[in-house]
C-alpha cells in the first residue's frame, strides 16, 4: 500500500461479535449450570420427618444447589456412627413427586450410600444431617444420629453440618433458613476442611447466635423403672432427667439460655495432651 493512500479501517461485524459472545455466556452458563453445589441431606428422625422436608425445601432454593435425600427408612435416633453393612434402599415419594432415597439401616448407612453409590457420577461437596428433633448439645453429641451422619461425611473427606432443634420448638423454619444460609456461604466462600459444624436451636424467643465448644451433658439417667415382667424376662424403661448446665463457657449454657449455638467438632477424638503422659508409663509386653 502507498504511504499515501488512506488505510481502510477493518469493522468488525457486530452482528456476528454479538452471536459469539450470546453462545459463549450460554455455554459458560450450561457449565456452571452443570457444576451445581451437590448436597447430601439425611437425619436419624427417618425420612418421613418434617423437620426434613422443612430443611430440603429451605436448601433447594439456594441458587445453584442440587439437594439429594438419603434418609433412614424409621427412625434411627440415637444410633451414633454405627452401621448394619448391607442396605435395602427404597425410592420415596411425598405429595405424589420423588423426593429421596430411604435406606433401610443407620444414619451413617445412608450417608455412606449416598457417598459412594448416589455420588459415584458427581460427587457431592457437602453433608448436611437433620433437623433432628431433640438437641444434640454438650456430650449427648457422641450418642447422636443425626451427628453421627454429619461425621460420616467428615469420615469421607466432605465438610458437613448437623442440625437439631429443641422438640418443642416453633422456630423450625428458622432453624431450616439458618442452615441454609450457612450452606450457601460454604458455596460462595468454601466450606472448612475437617471441621464438622454442630448447629442447636433452642424453642422460644432467640437471643443470638452462640460459637461455644462442646460441654457438659443436659441429659442424666435418673432411675429404671419395672414397665413389665414375664418369666424370666423383666422390661425396664429408663428415666432421664434435663440438667441445667452451669458453665457458661459451653454450648449446652449457651442452648439452655436460648442462643443458637455453633460448636466445630472434629473426627479426630484423639486426647493430645495426654500422649506424653501415656508415653511415659513405657507400657511393654511381658
Amino acid at each position: 500500500m502507498h504511504p499515501d493512500q488512506p488505510r481502510r479501517l477493518h469493522r468488525p461485524n457486530t452482528g456476528l461479535a454479538q452471536l459469539f459472545l450470546m453462545i459463549g455466556l450460554f455455554s459458560f452458563s450450561a457449565v456452571l449450570s452443570a457444576q451445581s453445589y451437590r448436597v447430601l441431606l439425611s437425619n436419624d428422625d427417618g425420612i418421613e420427618s418434617p423437620r426434613l422436608h422443612a430443611l430440603q425445601e429451605a436448601l433447594a432454593q439456594l441458587p445453584g444447589v442440587e439437594v439429594v435425600v438419603s434418609a433412614p427408612n424409621v427412625n434411627q435416633s440415637g444410633s451414633s456412627q454405627s452401621s448394619i453393612g448391607s442396605v435395602t434402599v427404597d425410592n420415596y415419594e411425598r405429595n405424589g413427586s420423588f423426593f429421596g432415597y430411604a435406606v433401610h439401616g443407620r444414619p451413617a448407612d445412608a450417608v455412606r450410600f449416598g457417598i459412594k453409590e448416589l455420588g459415584k457420577d458427581q460427587p457431592f461437596d457437602i453433608v448436611v444431617s437433620g433437623i433432628n428433633r431433640g438437641a444434640n448439645v454438650g456430650n449427648v453429641s457422641h450418642l447422636s444420629g443425626t451427628v453421627g451422619a454429619a461425621m460420616e461425611g467428615l469420615y469421607h473427606g466432605l465438610p458437613a453440618i448437623a442440625v437439631s432443634e429443641d422438640p418443642e420448638s416453633e422456630n423450625t423454619a428458622i432453624t431450616a433458613k439458618f442452615t441454609a444460609d450457612l450452606v450457601d456461604r460454604y458455596r460462595r466462600e468454601g466450606a472448612p476442611i475437617g471441621t464438622m459444624i454442630s448447629i442447636n436451636v433452642p424453642a422460644g424467643d432467640l437471643k443470638g447466635v452462640a460459637v461455644r465448644p462442646m460441654g457438659d451433658s443436659y441429659l442424666e439417667t435418673g432411675s429404671y423403672e419395672v414397665t413389665n415382667r414375664s418369666g424370666g424376662s423383666t422390661q425396664y424403661e429408663r428415666i432421664r432427667l434435663i440438667v441445667q448446665s452451669e458453665n457458661p463457657a459451653t454450648d449446652t449454657y449457651a442452648y439452655q439460655q436460648g442462643y443458637i449455638s455453633l460448636t466445630p467438632l472434629k473426627f479426630d477424638w484423639t486426647d493430645f495432651e495426654m500422649l506424653d503422659e501415656v508415653e511415659s508409663w513405657n507400657l511393654q509386653i511381658d
